[in-house]
């Protein structure tokens, strides 16, 4: 069950009223936007985005009632396309939750866990960019090594990249598996008794990688500014330290231009209670600001 993170601190950042259009770029299970929905009324407009097309379809088959809700399956960097394809108003509010949803992980089969043994792909949506599997065996041992240190913050990076490199000259590397075995055999024994999971932080960095996140996010985030009403509000919920730093460059920019007036001085955490009723909350971090 997908459970909206920082959901009341987002919503009374965002501060919908009825009769306002919101945008939710990132809205996985709904969970964000159907507190938003609420505020808004029927008089407001909503247009979700998700690269996930089947979130996409769940949710217009669940939603097929709301007349005032546009989906569209599509990645959010494109957002001034897309609002201009639907011709939708300057919007009072834009949130992106960049949290990794479970549907993703558990339902697609695209390797994205290392706890299933799937084929080695990892793309959200389509078929832009290189999968894992190219990754893992098209790039250098020193880019492999920048992936993981840069994007999964792996303390072993080399020993990792080393792997990957001497296994790929005897066979290719297919599957989520294959590249657990790699990863437990290329790291001291101990890490894998004690922790997270060891391959925990490879497959991150891949998978930032394969769908180029933080590309994405400088994108999206700094569109979202340019395309808000005046005073539209934007929340922006991370949970990777690479993801926040560069939301807080964007902000920071923006603030310096005078086009956006930061609202989190510093940034929003979840409280104890949410951390022990939904322990992926655990690393978000909220930033808002407002349009000048």
């Amino acid at each position: 069950m997908h459970v909206p993170v920082l959901l009341d601190e987002a919503i009374r950042l965002l501060d919908p009223q009825p009769g306002e259009n919101f945008i939710d770029a990132t809205i996985g299970g709904g969970g964000h936007a159907e507190k938003l929905i609420s505020r808004i009324g029927t008089e407001g407009k909503l247009l979700g985005i998700d690269w996930d097309e089947e979130q996409i379809r769940r949710l217009k088959e669940e939603w097929r009632e709301k007349t005032n809700v546009i989906l569209t399956a599509a990645n959010y960097k494109n957002l001034e396309n897309i609002i201009k394809q639907y011709n939708f108003a300057p919007p009072d509010g834009i949130l992106f939750d960049l949290g990794f949803g479970l549907h993703t992980l558990e339902v697609s089969g695209k390797g994205f866990s290392f706890q299933k043994d799937e084929p080695l792909i990892m793309r959200y949506g389509g078929d832009e960019g290189p999968t894992a599997r190219e990754i893992l065996n098209t790039a250098s041992e020193a880019e492999l090594e920048r992936i993981f240190r840069e994007y999964g913050d792996e303390r072993y990076s080399e020993n990792i990249a080393h792997a990957v490199a001497v296994e790929r000259k005897r066979k290719q590397i297919e599957r989520t598996a294959d590249l657990v075995r790699i990863i437990g055999e290329a790291i001291p024994r101990f890490l894998g008794r004690r922790g997270i999971n060891p391959a925990t932080r490879t497959f991150q960095a891949l998978r930032i990688a394969v769908n180029d996140e933080f590309g994405n996010i400088k994108k999206g985030v700094s569109a979202a500014i340019r395309v808000l009403a005046k005073n539209g509000r934007i929340v922006v919920i991370t949970f990777h330290s690479g993801e926040d730093r560069v939301a807080k460059e964007i902000f920071k920019k923006a603030s310096e231009e005078k086009t956006l007036e930061i609202l989190t001085k510093h940034v929003i955490r979840p409280g104890r209670a949410e951390v022990l009723r939904n322990r992926a909350s655990r690393s978000a971090k909220l930033r808002a600001g407002i349009k000048k």
